[in-house]
């Protein structure tokens, strides 16, 4: 199961992306929203208590100081990817990637390109089909289509 989170449901509409590609390797998920400035109390219940759920990775996407990933992977022993979401009140998204990036040693969170929910889901249905050889399978088909869509592009291009 991958734990999708955000800090608002403004977040929504980009952590949607997530929800749909771990949907469509059929990887199960719980989404919820979860504010590392206004809700502590349930950020550090979620961060300490996922893996008993069984939960194997966490995506946490957030906008402007975005601490929500960093808080989640300062007290989770899960993969912790976080999402930097270009939010209204945002300088230009600069704030959440380096609020998600700059962590300190000894508190991994692997980041993804600004609004990249998307590749958040791939990136944490890539660690779970390190063991399951279920959605290894389907990994391996999904990139077979990239590769069949920018071949079937070339074609329509090339001169």
């Amino acid at each position: 199961m991958v734990g999708i989170i955000m800090g608002s449901d403004s977040d929504l509409p980009i952590m949607q992306e997530a929800i749909d590609i771990l949907e469509s390797f059929d990887i199960q998920i719980e989404v919820d929203i979860v504010s590392a400035h206004r809700t502590p109390e349930k950020l550090f219940e979620y961060s300490k208590h996922a893996h008993l759920r069984g939960v194997k990775v966490i995506i946490a996407g957030a906008g402007g100081a975005a601490h929500l990933p960093g808080m989640v992977a300062s007290m989770s022993p899960l993969p912790v990817i976080g999402v930097p979401v270009k939010s209204r009140n945002s300088i230009d998204g600069w704030d959440s990637i380096l609020s998600i990036l700059q962590m300190p040693g000894g508190v991994p969170v692997a980041t993804v390109a600004l609004d990249g929910a998307k590749n958040a889901g791939i990136l944490a249905a890539q660690i779970i089909g390190a063991s399951d050889t279920c959605v290894l399978d389907k990994i391996i088909t999904y990139k077979e289509g990239l590769k069949l869509k920018v071949e079937q592009a070339s074609k329509r291009v090339k001169k």
